[in-house]
């Protein structure tokens, strides 16, 4: 009696029609591959972009990641899909066939490291948020230096990032009254009003109620109130209490984490997609639903069983295990077992031959 698990009888129109199935899913995951390098590549584009504005170094490491799985993506469906073409001739998958074994294992393998990168895509967001916190805070610290080697663009970038993500400040405007974000070399110390800010400070910083023009939102239909925000008598007709503020009044770091936690959550939901293609199911009309690679499990299966090899159209049985889950499950702990007293043997081995 046949043992095999979720054993399926093929004939010639069922194996055409399975190879042709799994060809063009894996050549899906192959456009998926080519995505997931994509998105990386962009990732790591964006983060560099404002990688002085990051607290921390290691914010690469994900983009990274994504770049390597994206590449291997491309490799390892690319080369399903060519098993698939090749496997209804006989000739050709005569030298794939002692692969195949092997490249199960390694998509099984490669599904849990897609999981992994997908995992932390989204855990990703916790590490960006701190590193966005500290590192908006010391660039507002750095926005006066303009002069100084290192920090002269910090200006520039702070700016660009208030205008295109309608942001102002680390958590909101006012974070701007408590630091001096004017440099000393454009402040006249002869003006009394000057004096008089910098002299009642304990720093001696000069700090106001005010924020740069990059917090101004264009669409406000009065002139930009930057300077004195909270002063009502410096401004005709305005009360800071009740009326709406002409500048942004979101903070960056919710502004940034909400765009980089929007494109890792996408990244994310990509990956796990193509982990899904690669484990995904494959339905034929007369067969119970099975996964891409017990997919190809089937196919390459249903090829070695060939009641007439020399005849293509000949039927076959197709079997996802060769025994009971329960056999498999013993062979493989036997196959450790031997392995892991195989190395205890050339240990001992080799500590009598050092005495």
């Amino acid at each position: 009696e046949n043992m095999a698990l979720l054993l399926v009888k093929f004939d010639l129109a069922k194996r055409v029609k399975l190879a042709q199935g799994l060809w063009l899913l894996y050549w899906l995951s192959v456009m998926g591959g080519i995505l997931i390098f994509s998105m990386g590549l962009f990732f790591k584009i964006e983060l560099r972009k404002r990688s002085e504005m990051m607290d921390n170094n290691e914010s690469h490491f994900v983009p990274n990641l994504l770049i390597l799985v994206g590449l291997a993506a491309c490799g390892i469906n690319a080369f399903g899909g060519k098993v698939c073409h090749d496997s209804l001739d006989t000739a050709k998958f005569a030298r794939w066939k002692p692969m195949v074994k092997n490249y199960l294992y390694g998509c099984f393998a490669f599904c849990m490291i897609l999981f992994v990168v997908a995992l932390l895509c989204f855990l990703v967001q916790v590490s960006l948020h701190f590193a966005l916190a500290e590192g908006l805070k010391n660039g507002m610290k750095y926005y006066r230096d303009t002069d100084t080697p290192g920090r002269c663009f910090m200006k520039r970038t702070l700016d660009m990032t208030q205008i295109e993500f309608r942001c102002c400040g680390n958590n909101n405007f006012r974070d701007w009254f408590e630091i001096q974000w004017i440099s000393n070399r454009y402040l006249d110390f002869s003006n009394d009003e000057v004096k008089d800010r910098v002299t009642s400070n304990v720093d001696g910083k000069f700090l106001m109620d005010s924020v740069p023009f990059s917090c101004c939102n264009p669409g406000s239909p009065r002139p930009c109130i930057q300077h004195h925000l909270t002063n009502n008598s410096a401004h005709y007709d305005y009360d800071h209490h009740t009326e709406e503020l002409n500048i942004w009044t979101r903070g960056c770091r919710e502004a940034l984490v909400s765009y980089y936690g929007g494109m890792m959550n996408s990244i994310g939901a990509l990956v796990l997609l193509v982990m899904v293609l690669e484990v995904r199911k494959y339905a034929n009309y007369e067969w119970k639903p099975a996964a891409d690679m017990v997919g190809l499990k089937y196919l390459t299966t249903s090829l070695e069983t060939l009641t007439n090899p020399e005849n293509p159209e000949s039927e076959s049985e197709a079997w996802l295990l060769e025994k009971s889950v329960k056999e498999t499950m013993s062979g493989i702990m036997e196959k450790i077992k031997t392995f892991g007293k195989g190395n205890q043997v050339d240990g001992e081995g080799g500590e009598a031959a050092a005495s």
